[in-house]
């Protein structure tokens, strides 16, 4: 094949992998030489707490994709150039200064991203230099899957059957990146140091390590290798959080150091077969795919309802709403199941999907908040937080999304922890001041009598709080929140 360009830069963001990488595959095939650059983006990273395990859990997969890459190439001065500065200035200046004639990049469909790339694609053709970006995150994206009348679709069900009928070999077959490596080069000489420590970037290690999350391309796959084992019981084994049903592959999937091409073959594969575990997990990397076409077709989705008349609710407001928002995020509301969950989320920064619909259902149907308050925490702490799906996760919940539950449908906390946690095992983990409750009345602790709560030394309203409101009452209130848009 005659090569396009003499040379070539492979800009790495959120596809932190060699293997069956889209833009690095015509990276690699379009040019002669090709040099891996990646940018710690200031625009992200400086408003962020010094803390954070996202960009360690980056940091560790950028090691690893720094030695796969020399691996591949099977020259020692081969790997990443990797900068901390803005990437929306600092890529240009690197094209620039390796005399690259090309950039190739994996699509992001964040409107931040979409901004960034629009100015660097600006910036580079000014300077003769190309960009060139691919589809990489999802199996279908944009306008690749579109109703019969060429609209984008804003219901799961027909959109999931739509990917099903169109879903083949070549959408699920991987790049062969393996075939081009010889376009490969070493590195400048100034342009050798190794990944910089977090230190180096202004921040500090997190809990990542104590928590066994593994990162890099090698941890997605110990991780798929061992739910391969569990997923045909996925089905039954994903609403409990405390048996291991997750493929716990989120975060991989967020920073893409594992193809979505690669999971949602495995899953289609077995499905295929008979398996149901595999047939609900693969309907759940199709919702995946669900919510970056609805963030793509309909992007005032970023800060407003996706059904414009719900933006008409009256949320809750002032220090009380404050009050009970902080009493949410710290798991203090008085409902176990509630407040195990987000001491999941603060002490790891996963929590279990089915406790995100709980809790989101509680914070906007329960206190009254709304639902943008929690989608941004969320944002704040979760490992594998996606705008797309974290945006349709909280306006699924919230009934103002499109597809969304039913407005009037209020999930029950203490109802839904007795059905999810009926031992109580989760509850008991998080919340260790309630491990000696009896299970009968670990789910709502007010029901217990003075001498359980005196047996397991539970001071309701001392060291576990009464609950924030009545569930009834609230439930109400709800209601009469809603009716606004209730002829929808």
């Amino acid at each position: 094949m005659e090569k396009t360009y003499p040379r070539g830069l492979m800009w790495f963001r959120r596809d932190l992998r060699a293997q069956d990488n889209a833009a690095l595959h015509l990276a690699l095939r379009s040019c002669r030489e090709v040099l891996c650059v990646f940018v710690f983006d200031r625009a992200i990273l400086d408003p962020l707490p010094r803390r954070d395990r996202r960009v360690e859990f980056i940091r560790e997969s950028l090691v690893e994709l720094d030695e796969d890459l020399r691996r591949l190439s099977g020259r020692a001065g081969a790997g990443l150039i990797v900068r901390h500065a803005v990437a929306a200035h600092e890529l240009p200046r690197i094209a620039a200064e390796l005399h690259a004639q090309a950039v190739f990049a994996n699509h992001d469909e964040e409107p931040g991203a979409v901004q960034r790339d629009a100015h660097v694609l600006g910036a580079l053709a000014a300077e003769g230099v190309a960009l060139h970006t691919c589809k990489d995150q999802v199996i279908f994206e944009r306008g690749e899957l579109l109703t019969q009348t060429s609209k984008p679709y804003a219901v799961f069900t027909p959109y999931k059957n739509a990917w099903l009928r169109k879903v083949d070999s070549f959408y699920l077959r991987a790049y062969p990146v393996e075939r081009h490596v010889q376009a490969l080069i070493e590195r400048p000489k100034q342009h050798r140091a190794p990944v910089p420590t977090l230190g180096q970037i202004g921040f500090e290690a997190t809990n990542l390590a104590s928590l066994h999350i593994p990162a890099g391309s090698a941890g997605a796959r110990r991780l798929f290798e061992d739910f391969s084992t569990r997923m045909d019981a996925y089905g039954d084994a994903r609403d409990y959080p405390a048996i291991k049903g997750p493929s716990y592959l989120s975060v991989h999937l967020r920073f893409g150091t594992v193809s979505i091409r690669a999971l949602a073959g495995a899953a289609h594969a077995r499905a295929m077969q008979g398996s149901h575990g595999a047939t609900v997990w693969l309907g759940e990397l199709i919702w995946r795919d669900f919510y970056f076409q609805i963030l793509h077709h309909y992007p005032h989705v970023v800060g407003h309802a996706f059904k414009p008349a719900f933006d008409a609710i009256r949320w809750e407001h002032g220090k009380k709403a404050e009050a009970l928002f902080k009493a949410w995020c710290e798991g203090r509301t008085g409902y176990p199941l509630v407040d195990a969950a987000m001491a999941q989320i603060n002490q790891t920064g996963y929590m279990h999907n089915r406790l995100r619909m709980v809790v989101a259902s509680f914070l906007v149907k329960d206190l009254g908040l709304d639902w943008r308050w929690g989608e941004r925490y969320f944002a704040e702490h979760l490992n594998d937080f996606d705008l797309a799906a974290n945006n349709g996760g909280w306006q699924w919940a919230s009934s103002t999304g499109c597809d969304a539950q039913p407005w009037f449908r209020i999930f029950n906390p203490v109802t839904q922890s007795r059905k999810f946690d009926p031992e109580g095992k989760f509850i008991r983990k998080y919340l260790p001041r309630l491990s000696e409750l009896p299970t009968a009345v670990l789910h709502a602790p007010w029901t217990a009598s003075p001498m359980e709560l005196l047996a397991a030394g539970v001071k309701l309203g001392v060291n576990y709080p009464l609950p924030l409101v009545h569930h009834d009452e609230a439930r109400a209130r709800t209601l009469q929140r809603y009716a606004v848009v209730k002829k929808l």
